[in-house]
């Protein structure tokens, strides 16, 4: 049996209701680890406001104090980041920031005052404060024991003044990463500039984000992903939405069309657990082959493989269909 025979076969037993099947290994494939272990990764095909809060609320997430919605605001140009009205109920009921990053690479997103202006253009601004974290100065956080990359990560300075996040990631390809889901929006997601340049180079260098070796930068990533959740230790919760499902990310300005249907929303409180659950999904998909060539081009799977490692989650887990 294939991988996506298999995973077809146990993500849809477990849908059903049927018992679960053990994880399998196909050949030169990362493997499936659905089964009776691990955290649990709520799943709903409602793509709607109330399907994203069935999602959340079946966390049961402890978000205490002021909290922050880390999202992507989406670069000017692109049209696959997540609609603020789908999020517009759950993050006021949170009493929530939208909380984001400035970009390394340029285009309308690198400076505070073009952010907050992107942001108004795509309709954040409409539902919440949106708080640009490294509008003004930075912070560093350690990095996580074990790192290999990285000696710290640089995220926002205004990440001190949140009690708590709830990390809502759109869950697609990427140019460089192969993917891009929770792990993305923790590590490049919260980082600074300087930060985004320190990770994509691997710890090699602040002032450029260009030139780094591939395993280098998807092992940075999990490794700030890691140092961001060690800041907020019990205090962070994560769900990603599955629709959109281009090979590029919402920081390409001229993204290509998805060429897969939606597939519904995931909530966990394991951000590894939450990333291999989508994976597995794009595997099982009859239409995903586009996005499954993007992330195994990029070994996207070695950024879970190394926070894993890392002990920020566990690659098994338990999916949990929501009625």
């Amino acid at each position: 049996m294939n991988r996506r025979a298999f995973l077809t076969a146990s993500l849809g037993a477990l849908a059903a209701g049927a018992a679960p099947l053990s994880p399998a290994r196909a050949e030169g494939k990362p493997k499936a680890w659905a089964g009776a272990e691990g955290p649990a990764v709520y799943f709903t095909k409602d793509i709607s406001p109330a399907g994203l809060r069935k999602a959340f609320d079946a966390l049961k997430a402890n978000l205490p104090g002021k909290v922050g919605v880390k999202v992507s605001t989406g670069e000017p140009g692109g049209h696959n980041f997540l609609n603020p009205q789908l999020v517009k109920g759950l993050v006021q009921g949170l009493r929530a920031n939208i909380v984001e990053c400035n970009t390394a690479y340029g285009g309308r997103r690198g400076t505070l005052h073009d952010h907050i202006r992107a942001a108004v253009e795509h309709g954040w601004c409409d539902i919440a404060t949106v708080d640009i974290l490294d509008g003004v100065a930075t912070m560093d956080l350690p990095a996580p024991e074990g790192a290999k990359r990285l000696r710290k990560d640089i995220v926002g300075a205004n990440f001190r003044d949140y009690a708590s996040f709830l990390v809502l990631s759109h869950f697609k390809g990427h140019a460089m990463g192969g993917f891009g889901g929770a792990l993305k929006n923790l590590s490049i997601g919260f980082a600074s500039r300087a930060g985004k340049c320190l990770i994509h180079t691997g710890g090699k260098t602040e002032k450029t984000w260009m030139g780094g070796e591939q395993l280098a930068f998807l092992e940075a990533m999990a490794e700030a992903a890691t140092a961001v959740c060690r800041a907020r230790p019990g205090a962070m919760a994560f769900v990603n939405v599955m629709n959109r499902l281009s090979v590029d990310c919402d920081c390409d300005s001229s993204p290509s069309e998805p060429t897969m249907r939606d597939i519904g929303i995931l909530a966990s409180l394991d951000p590894v657990a939450l990333d291999q659950a989508c994976v597995d999904l794009v595997y099982a998909a009859p239409d995903g082959a586009d996005l499954i060539a993007r992330m195994e081009s990029r070994q996207g799977i070695h950024t879970v493989e190394h926070a894993a490692a890392l002990g920020l989650g566990s690659r098994a887990y338990r999916l949990v269909e929501l009625g």
